[in-house]
């Protein structure tokens, strides 16, 4: 049996779902995309490679060889796109908790059996109907949660709103020892420089006590500020508008000292390395044309 244990975002990884891009599917009609970035890759003629794809994601599934983490990867479904694993579930402490994804993408969950049927059936959390979630707006961080949100009216007009209040509630009640601090979000369906698809597209903390950050990305000010005096201004790497939109926030850590980042976030890989950290880059544009980056598409399932 798989004793899952996910405390915070950076925690020595021992365990992770990868996805996958084997047969990832013919490119999308723009109706059939989940985010404007997608959209706008799809019209421009530039939408990624399968074999491109499939070369970024086993450069990242070399180097967590490299640090000895257990890779998972979901049976392959023909012709479908399984690349952002964060979407269809996440753990907190030793829960899975299934997302409440779009209907027509449950069968991406089913193909990660192979995990789920090695987890006790009563750490294993589905959420009322009600409630919206993916894993991209949820990061576990020690006493805290941190929920990415998006609360207007104007909620189911939003392809691009993915957690509601709903969640976060079921969320508190699922963890009342924990700090669940919810953030409003920046919804836009057609400019992705305006649009926080997940709370991991604005916001993610690293180490020990640092933290990559967009304000543009929270809809209410105040909350960011609450997070740049969490972290301290000193500890917080503030990504422009530009960077947001290649995904800069969306690293992912191996450990307290090594990040998994994107070659061509230069300014992002100098600050960190002169912070101290290992970063490992890879090539991973071409996924990042999807709105999604290196966290979206792992799942960790267990940190030490």
């Amino acid at each position: 049996m798989l004793k899952l244990n996910i405390k915070n975002e950076t925690s020595q990884l021992r365990a992770v779902i990868l996805g996958t891009a084997n047969s990832n599917g013919a490119i999308p009609k723009v109706e059939e995309c989940y985010d404007p970035k997608s959209i706008q890759h799809v019209l421009a003629g530039t939408y990624p490679a399968e074999e491109d794809m499939i070369k970024e994601m086993e450069a990242v599934a070399a180097v967590f060889k490299k640090y000895n983490v257990d890779v998972y990867r979901p049976d392959v479904i023909e012709n479908y796109n399984q690349i952002f694993s964060r979407d269809i579930a996440f753990v907190i402490d030793d829960k899975f908790i299934e997302a409440n994804i779009l209907p027509d993408r449950k069968k991406e969950y089913e193909a990660i059996d192979n995990v789920i049927s090695q987890i006790s059936k009563e750490n294993i959390i589905v959420l009322p109907e009600e409630c919206h979630v993916e894993g991209g707006d949820v990061m576990p961080w020690n006493n805290y949660l941190f929920v990415g949100t998006y609360s207007g009216n104007d909620y189911a007009n939003y392809i691009t709103a993915r957690t509601n209040p709903a969640a976060v509630h079921a969320l508190r009640e699922l963890f009342p020892k924990k700090i669940v601090k919810a953030f409003e979000l920046r919804k836009s369906n057609t400019d992705p420089k305006e649009n926080a698809l997940h709370l991991d597209c604005c916001f993610q903390p690293i180490g020990k006590d640092k933290a990559i950050l967009h304000k543009n990305g929270f809809l209410i000010e105040s909350e960011y500020e609450w997070l740049l005096n969490y972290f301290g201004k000193e500890n917080v790497f503030e990504i422009t508008k530009e960077e947001m939109y290649n995904m800069n926030s969306n690293v992912f850590s191996i450990s307290e000292e090594v990040i998994i980042s994107e070659k061509s976030f230069t300014r992002l890989n100098t600050w960190l390395r002169s912070n101290g950290f290992i970063v490992e880059e890879v090539p991973y544009s071409e996924i990042a044309k999807q709105e999604g980056l290196l966290r979206c598409s792992t799942l960790p399932l267990i940190r030490d």
